[in-house]
């Protein structure tokens, strides 16, 4: 890539050209995984011909592959490098046996989420047996107000965060808590019980129930959360599988954190 040799660059056009470059990545997400040169263009707000020089230099690099059909998707070499992130090798890694263990124990859906600035990040999902189908996605994200993972999340945000998101509740259905201080009210029983639950607040049918991942401080460091079909009455029964698992993740990770500094 350019930004990597061409040292006739300035610092502030070496920072300009890095700059666009992941512009350009971040045109990319779940809902757009294949983009033609116009639309990462229109995304990441570049001329075309601005696009379509830095688009080559991703190609060339295989942070981006060129398919067939003229569009563009994630390279490989870029899903490499993902997987050396802390969020894979630490937390997804030392979780999944658990996740995959209470999945099948309840045939329901399982998801891990992480929170992403006003979002909730999906670090795992899976599907269970009798699991109604769910929106999130290993690398989507999830509402903060309206999804178990979230409010669980959100109710040990900093403060300036909370104030944040109770000022934009976005309604999903007729059921999301869109009131500051139901919400808030609700946050503060979430802290005291340690569980989150969300009843048709994301999509209708389907209601979810979250516990919390903590780091060996005792810091939130991820929610892990079942959602199971609102017509099945009993969603608190798998409380105790729940709450077994996140503390299954939590030793292993307390354990990964000892091993590491001995």
């Amino acid at each position: 890539m350019r930004l990597a040799h061409d040292r006739s660059l300035s610092y502030d056009q070496l920072v300009s050209v890095t700059l666009r470059a992941l512009s350009i990545l971040d045109t990319f997400d779940w809902g757009h995984r294949r983009l033609k040169l116009s639309d990462i263009a229109r995304r990441a707000n570049l001329p075309m011909a601005t696009a379509h020089r830095h688009v080559q230099e991703l190609v060339g690099w295989q942070a981006l592959e060129r398919r067939e059909d003229g569009s563009y998707q994630i390279g490989e070499r870029l899903w490499r490098l993902g997987l050396l992130s802390a969020m894979h090798v630490e937390l997804r890694e030392a979780a999944l046996p658990f996740l995959q263990e209470l999945c099948a124990q309840t045939g329901d859906a399982v998801q891990m989420a992480v929170r992403d600035g006003l979002r909730a990040l999906c670090v795992e999902r899976l599907a269970g047996l009798r699991s109604v189908p769910v929106v999130s996605r290993p690398g989507g994200t999830l509402p903060l107000h309206a999804s178990s993972v979230g409010k669980l999340l959100l109710a040990w945000a900093p403060e300036e965060t909370q104030r944040e998101a109770l000022a934009n509740l976005d309604r999903h259905t007729a059921r999301t808590v869109v009131e500051p201080a139901r919400l808030g009210a609700e946050l503060a029983e979430i802290r005291r019980t340690g569980v989150a639950v969300a009843r048709e607040e994301l999509v209708v049918g389907a209601s979810s129930m979250a516990v919390a991942v903590t780091a060996p401080d005792g810091t939130v460091v991820a929610a892990v959360g079942l959602v199971a079909p609102s017509r099945r009455p009993n969603l608190a029964s798998r409380l105790p599988a729940l709450r077994a698992t996140v503390a299954a993740v939590s030793a292993r990770l307390r354990l990964r954190d000892a091993m590491s500094t001995s």
